[in-house]
């Protein structure tokens, strides 16, 4: 059922609006949505908040400045959704345009988990980075920077989510929502801080005199992949994160998009030239959430790095088909967890009283995430077989019991690189200043922001 907010319109902003010239109505609307002033309107990148605003970013930019100018080995680590795969993206090929020797790698959901665990650091030694970059993860990484070091790889971590009270040892971190940060976009989704690190680099590239026989890249070309990784991951859309968006769908209806996207908007059967925040939201975003949800987000990557229209369409219609498979499961989740809801028995499904528990052990009811898969199906009754079987659930993807799917199973380690335990030769050479600033910073921690990102 449809139920409509009423938003409160400040009378103050109101009238301020109104006296700037603006009308009636659209001054209510606008306030409504937090504007106070008519220059909070202006979208031209002009008006983005400088990258030397976001804490570390030009430390950052000269780890990443060292590191081409060493003809180090980068490489990314990513997420599984669609801002993890559009922060790969924009890192990647900004870096490339730079002249950087860089790759990237995202884990397996359901082998290695999320972030920059231990397991992935393994697999990511394999192939001899001397630097690794994360994107839209890493800051509660602990244990993964600390494998890292162990195997001699500099790491520098940008991320968007609320850190925990201890930071990982990193070489650098670049994340608005860590203590000591007074980046005003606190909002900002984990590509707008890779876009940010990468304006960054360029900056600091320019003071050095790299572009002085070469071309400058233009950077405006990736706000068409941080537009789409901003709206899909439902982060608030301040000043800062409107200009990304408004910028990004100006490039995509101005057909300057990358190939990639061109495919994905002509296999959902939708014009970039007519192209809104409710594409890149319901139409672009589910198709490559799809490939991280059912197959490999790497999928979804090749298809926004690829330069052929013809290899992006391919991929772009198999990211399609995913999410009309996923749309089945979801649809079959909701009608068997409807036909369950009604198959239970209210009394039988009221929760144990604390006094009727044994003391050590844990109520019923109580639900744990790392349940075993067993001990998870035991709290449900399963489908009566007439019912079960009439349900769309595919039973070789989800068991009876729907809870299941919550379920995580320890990841297996993946083996150690036989060559990974010798120190690489190149080495960023801000480690232990930015551990004073870091350590300064926690000395004054910050209230946590409103308008926290959502974490996975």
């Amino acid at each position: 059922m449809t139920h409509i907010v009423t938003r409160n319109s400040p009378q103050r902003a109101v009238w301020q609006l109104e006296q700037q010239g603006m009308h009636p109505l659209l001054a209510r609307l606008y306030a409504a949505r937090g504007v106070k002033d008519k220059t909070e309107l202006d979208y031209e990148l002009k008006s983005l908040i400088p990258p030397t605003a976001l804490t570390n970013a030009s430390a950052a930019a000269q780890i990443l400045a060292d590191a081409i100018e060493a003809e180090a080995k980068m490489l990314i680590i990513g997420d599984y959704d669609c801002d993890g795969a559009t922060a790969t993206a924009v890192g990647v090929r900004a870096l490339k345009m730079l002249g950087a020797d860089v790759d990237f790698l995202l884990p397996d959901r359901f082998k290695l988990g999320y972030g920059l665990s231990p397991e992935i650091v393994d697999v990511a030694a394999q192939q001899s980075p001397d630097l690794i970059i994360t994107v839209d993860n890493g800051i509660a990484s602990i244990e993964g920077v600390d494998r890292a070091r162990e195997l001699g790889i500099a790491t520098l971590i940008t991320d968007h989510h609320l850190p925990g009270e201890t930071l990982p040892e990193a070489d650098c971190i670049v994340n608005p929502n860590q203590p000591g940060c007074d980046f005003p976009s606190k909002c900002i989704a984990g590509v707008g801080v890779m876009f940010y690190v990468m304006l960054a680099l360029r900056a600091e590239l320019r003071e050095r005199g790299f572009f002085a026989e070469r071309p400058e890249p233009n950077f405006a070309s990736l706000l068409d992949l941080v537009a789409l990784g901003t709206v899909a991951d439902v982060v608030k859309l301040d000043r800062n994160n409107r200009i990304l968006v408004s910028q990004g769908l100006k490039r995509m209806r101005a057909g300057q998009l990358q190939p990639g996207l061109a495919a994905l908007f002509k296999a959902a059967g939708r014009d970039p030239k007519k192209a809104t925040a409710m594409d890149l939201g319901f139409i672009l975003g589910p198709r490559l959430n799809a490939a991280g949800r059912l197959a490999d987000m790497r999928l979804g990557v090749e298809c926004l790095l690829t330069e052929d229209p013809s290899r992006a369409l391919s991929i772009a219609q198999q990211l399609d088909a995913l999410n009309r498979e996923r749309r089945e499961i979801e649809s079959g989740m909701q009608e068997q967890a409807l036909i369950l809801l009604e198959s239970i028995d209210a009394n039988d499904a009221a929760p144990a009283s604390p006094s009727s528990t044994p003391s050590g052990t844990r109520a019923s009811s109580a639900f744990s995430p790392r349940a075993s898969r067993t001990s998870c199906t035991a709290r449900f009754s399963p489908l009566p077989p007439a019912k079960a079987a009439s349900s769309k659930v595919p039973a070789a993807r989800f068991p009876a019991c729907i809870c299941a799917m919550h379920s995580t199973s320890s990841p297996s380690a993946a083996p150690a690189c036989s060559s990974a335990s010798a120190a690489t030769p190149w080495r960023p050479v801000l480690r232990s200043t930015l551990k004073i600033s870091k350590n300064s910073a926690k000395a004054s921690p910050r209230s946590p922001p409103n308008c926290s990102p959502r974490l996975i």
